[in-house]
């Protein structure tokens, strides 16, 4: 019963007709939910250091991080309210350090034994409408959201883009799962100037690649600072390995079949022999690759919703859009190259060396080379 009515749900946030105006809708959000603070929010918010990110919308500093406006108080009520549970699994990222992927791999992966594999819903649904954001989603519209029953399959699997220090405290405390993921900062500054300048609101003149990569160096993108973001969870997994599974992009590019089983692994659902030889492991890289996802109706056409609408709500629904297709550029490591001029290229390089310093964590700049720029051992 749960499964349908879950779908019944998901179906209700699909807008099927395409549409190339959701940059005026994101942005536009982000404005209403700012007029919506009432004057205590707003005096606690004026304390607050303020920029402006690559689409227009104000960024907070608010404890450390640079949080978009469109969801500071959902951060704040999540981090009050949210409750988790010692069996849930929580997906860790920076926006376009593969987000999208690491949801489908981990959903195909901790719940393939719950549906058919010839109907595995990543085939009818975006890995968004499947995985929901704690904050974007949930926390959007509501302050305290019902959660109990709130995902397709047992256990519960969510996501967020909060840095470690900044989870809500139940997260931190319990015996849940964290899978981070993080990605090489030339190729995540690309993909971050690539996808949230076409989200820019009217009105707002496009950021240019030079603007963009110096917002990147003083850390002010969403979520960010960029290392401070990694580093967190980096130092986070080290001191708790069993808790938190820190993987990189370029890892999973390279060999995804031994990630997905250590991902497995990690996730309390192993591969089993049989599984194995039948060719399971490959079946999920093959239905959650790039190449396959991107071919998906699903994801060529039509918006992805975000701020998870239900009936239940009561008052305005405030909810974004972006296009469903605007999740798959390139993915490919190493397209920086075609972007950064070599003076960006020796400013990011030293800035690496810098924050990465005696902390043992290695960047993979490049496809499949041993260019690498790592820490000092």
């Amino acid at each position: 019963m749960l499964f349908f009515l879950s779908l019944s749900r998901l179906a209700a946030c699909f807008t099927m007709e395409k549409t190339n105006k959701c940059n005026s809708s994101f942005v536009s959000t982000a404005h209403d939910v700012e007029e919506s603070w009432d004057d205590e929010f707003q005096q606690l918010v004026q304390t607050f250091p303020k920029d402006k990110g690559f689409t227009g919308m104000n960024l907070y500093f608010f404890q450390g991080f640079w949080c978009p406006s469109i969801v500071l108080k959902a951060v704040i009520s999540c981090q009050k309210h949210f409750q988790a549970f010692d069996s849930d699994i929580i997906i860790a990222t920076l926006p376009k350090c593969g987000t999208t992927w690491l949801k489908a791999l981990t959903f195909s992966t901790l719940y393939r034994n719950q549906f058919p594999r010839e109907k595995n819903p990543l085939l009818t649904y975006n890995p968004h409408s499947l995985v929901r954001f704690i904050d974007y989603d949930f926390y959007f519209n509501d302050t305290c959201p019902d959660l109990e029953n709130c995902t397709l399959y047992q256990p519960r699997l969510f996501s967020i883009h909060l840095p470690y220090a900044s989870l809500p405290t139940s997260i931190k405390d319990s015996n849940c799962k964290i899978v981070y993921l993080c990605r090489n900062p030339m190729d995540t500054l690309i993909s971050f100037w690539s996808f949230f300048s076409r989200l820019r609101g009217e009105g707002f003149e496009p950021v240019s690649l030079d603007e963009a990569f110096e917002m990147f160096c003083q850390g002010i993108i969403q979520f960010g600072p960029f290392f401070d973001h990694v580093l967190g969870y980096w130092r986070a997994s080290q001191e708790k390995s069993s808790k938190i599974l820190f993987l990189q992009y370029e890892d999973l590019k390279e060999d995804i079949n031994s990630h997905l089983k250590k991902l497995a692994m990690f996730l309390g659902v192993p591969f089993t022999e049989e599984e194995e030889k039948q060719g399971v492991v490959e079946e999920i890289a093959k239905i959650c690759s790039f190449e396959n996802m991107k071919d998906l109706e699903v994801n060529k056409k039509g918006v992805q919703t975000f701020g998870y609408p239900q009936e239940t709500f009561l008052g305005k629904i405030k909810t974004y859009e972006i296009p469903r297709e605007a999740f798959f550029r390139k993915a490919k490591v190493g397209d920086w190259s075609n972007y950064l001029t070599p003076s960006m290229v020796v400013r990011l390089e030293k800035l690496i060396q810098e924050k990465l310093e005696n902390s043992g964590l290695t960047f993979k700049l490049f496809s499949k080379t041993s260019k690498d720029i790592s820490s000092t051992k």
